[in-house]
């Protein structure tokens, strides 16, 4: 049973959380970050998503350039796993490789080319 969450950001800097299972998941499976996904599978018809990262079970994050389908421990500088502030400082860490799998339990995507349906409904402000 694959179960996760979907966190959809659009180009204003907001984001929206959706819970996706079984058979709304599975055109996520095997894809790879950077790929394209269309938003019928999540009833967003319209929608264009751009896969951007996310999380397995534990939280070890998804890393772009990482080849495989298991989590691996990469020597790294910087970028997504690890933050310094001295420079030139290096360490292994643990990341997951960029295909996603059933140990993901959460994917990020971005909107690439908007549906009919606002994905934030406007609210009404009138008092």
């Amino acid at each position: 049973m694959v179960e996760c969450k979907l966190v959809i950001s659009d180009t204003t800097g907001r984001s929206l959380q959706k819970e996706i299972k079984d058979e709304s998941a599975a055109p996520f499976l095997q894809k790879k970050i950077g790929d394209k996904v269309d938003g019928d599978v999540v009833s967003l018809p319209g929608y264009v998503f751009e896969i951007t990262g996310g999380s397995d079970y534990c939280g070890f994050p998804l890393r772009k350039g990482i080849p495989g389908l298991r989590r691996m421990k990469i020597l790294t500088g910087k970028g997504i796993g690890f933050r310094t502030s001295e420079k030139a400082l290096r360490r292994r860490k643990s990341v997951c490789p960029n295909v996603i799998t059933e140990t993901i339990k959460q994917i990020n995507v971005k909107v690439v080319t908007a549906g009919s349906t606002p994905l934030f409904p406007e609210k009404d402000v009138t008092q």
